[in-house]
């Protein structure tokens, strides 16, 4: 393709395609605004599910942030491909990550992109793990599961109020039968059995488990609404002199700011100096509800500096002329205001209402340029950040935004590596979300596509409850916050060894990190910005 926009509008027209970045609403769906160019060419033809391709290939050429690896329309051939998810995992694979030499979307143990993926706007499935990250409500039955042992499954963690927290499972628990299936031993022809009755599209799940009083239980959990509440347990200990807060913070929703700011308000009073935030298996979300974190935690001294820079495309930062912005395909895509209304602004480039061709990519634009505000009082002198490698995006973003601020430490094992985050891209009757920027923090760090590495590398306990002074990561930032070292003394590595790494000797690191890409795939990883330009 020469990069016709000609070509490119009447394809765009054809299939009647609304393009909007996530707003402040309730609903991760966009608002869809079909613009209709009239011609009398007939020079773009072609079935509607040839063209939803075609736009799949021409969105990307102009908004992924790795767009100048793609081949031309005429060598690429999006109509080629059988599927439209096959046409995805082909155009993500050809930008190539230096320091691996593998695509930057590249994922071992998956057909699928690391980073993209289409929301076919229904409410199961990753699309219903989607909704419930960013929106905080969810229809499924509430918890996740992760192998201790090759032959020990045990809940990861429970949303309060959701349909398996009122029969009873917390995180802990020990499943040893589903859907009647008592043999459980971990084995790569075993997961698609477990995606599919613990993570699918099932109305309920039969379950029996043994619970951390060594009670038995036999169950059926029948999916339900509930609202997500992604603050799974907080608590504050006493370690010497110092008061240590902890918080387990599973998801970046957008329904937890009053929850957060009175969480951290009471730390505070409590004369919190030290903070435990446990992100092992948050995702990622909203880049405002990281941005909220990030300024509770700042110190007060930092506020009005860098807390991290958006990076688009060459493409998009190029469009800072009018010829260039009314030849881009975001000319018709409206910015919508706080509300979802257009914004009036007869002199941009669309003449009527602001676009997202009307705004300023580049990285010097204060648009793109977000500063701390400390909000509250908790006045914190260093920041512990559990993970593990499903910690990944908006938290990822949370913690380098705090790196050249505040002593922060990292427990537990290499993160997941998302730098960069998109908006929603409306096609036919799906979303598509493609990286479009990446985050760098003040000192200008970004790029960990290979993950954040720990400052102590341990592997968590799943045998034991949230807050549980002796689960392995809390143990080493509560003796961490004591003694100023993560050197523990031989009868409690002994003890450890014993009671929290037993994993680690019976599933390779290699093998933890596939089960748990391999488990409950829908697990949404990526972050979200909205931009707020008034005009």
């Amino acid at each position: 393709m020469k990069n016709n926009k000609l070509v490119s509008t009447l394809i765009l027209a054809t299939i009647g395609i609304g393009f909007i970045m996530s707003c402040k609403k309730t609903s991760v769906t966009p608002e869809v605004t079909t613009t209709t160019t009239t011609t009398t060419t007939t020079a773009v033809s072609g079935t509607r599910a040839e063209l939803t391709k075609d736009s799949i290939f021409l969105y990307a050429k102009e908004l992924y942030y790795w767009n100048s690896s793609l081949p031309t329309y005429e060598v690429f051939k999006p109509r080629a491909f059988a599927s439209n998810d096959a046409e995805l995992y082909a155009m993500t694979q050809y930008s190539l990550d230096p320091t691996t030499g593998k695509p930057y979307e590249y994922v071992s143990t998956s057909s699928e992109p690391k980073y993209s993926f289409f929301d076919y706007t229904s409410t199961t499935g990753r699309t219903g793990v989607l909704k419930a990250d960013l929106n905080g409500t969810s229809t499924d039955y509430g918890f996740s599961v992760m192998y201790n042992t090759k032959t020990d499954l045990r809940v990861k963690y429970v949303y309060p109020n959701s349909p398996a927290a009122l029969q009873g499972l917390t995180r802990g628990c020990q499943i040893t039968s589903i859907n009647g299936r008592t043999d459980l031993t971990y084995d790569t022809a075993l997961i698609p059995f477990l995606n599919s009755a613990i993570f699918g599209t099932n109305a309920s799940v039969s379950l029996t488990f043994t619970d951390l009083n060594k009670m038995s239980k036999s169950v059926v959990i029948t999916s339900a609404s509930y609202t997500v509440n992604p603050i799974l347990y907080t608590h504050v200990y006493t370690v010497g002199t110092k008061k240590v807060g902890y918080i387990v913070f599973n998801s970046f929703t957008n329904n937890v700011t009053a929850a957060l700011n009175t969480t951290f308000s009471d730390f505070a009073s409590q004369g919190v100096t030290e903070l435990v935030v446990d992100l092992r298996y948050n995702g990622g979300g909203y880049v405002s509800t990281a941005t909220q974190i990030s300024n509770l935690a700042v110190p007060a001294g930092k506020t009005g500096t860098t807390m991290f820079t958006y990076y688009y495309n060459s493409y998009l930062q190029g469009l800072t002329t009018t010829a260039a912005r009314k030849a881009s395909i975001l000319v018709h895509q409206p910015l919508l205001d706080a509300a979802g209304k257009l914004q009036t602004f007869t002199t941009g480039v669309n003449g009527k209402y602001a676009t997202y061709a009307d705004l300023n990519y580049l990285p010097t634009a204060s648009d793109n340029i977000e500063k701390f505000a400390k909000s509250g009082s908790l006045d914190l002198s260093r920041i512990y950040f559990l993970v593990t490698g499903s910690t990944a995006s908006a938290s990822e973003l949370t913690i380098n935004n705090l790196r050249p601020v505040l002593d922060v430490k990292i427990i537990g094992t290499t993160t997941y590596g998302k730098p960069v985050g998109f908006f929603p891209v409306r096609i036919e009757n799906f979303d598509m979300y493609i990286p479009e920027f990446e985050t760098k923090n003040q000192a200008g760090t970004g790029g960990y596509y290979s993950g954040l590495t720990p400052d102590k590398e341990a592997y968590e306990d799943l045998t034991k409850a949230w807050g549980d002074e002796s689960e392995t990561l809390l143990y080493y930032a509560l003796l961490y916050a004591k003694s100023g070292s993560f050197v523990t003394t031989a009868a409690k590595t002994a003890s450890l060894k014993v009671s929290s790494t037993t994993m680690p000797a019976q599933l390779s690191s290699a093998e933890i990190k596939a089960v748990a890409e391999s488990l409950d795939q829908n697990g949404f990883k990526g972050m979200l910005a909205r931009p707020e330009r008034k005009f």
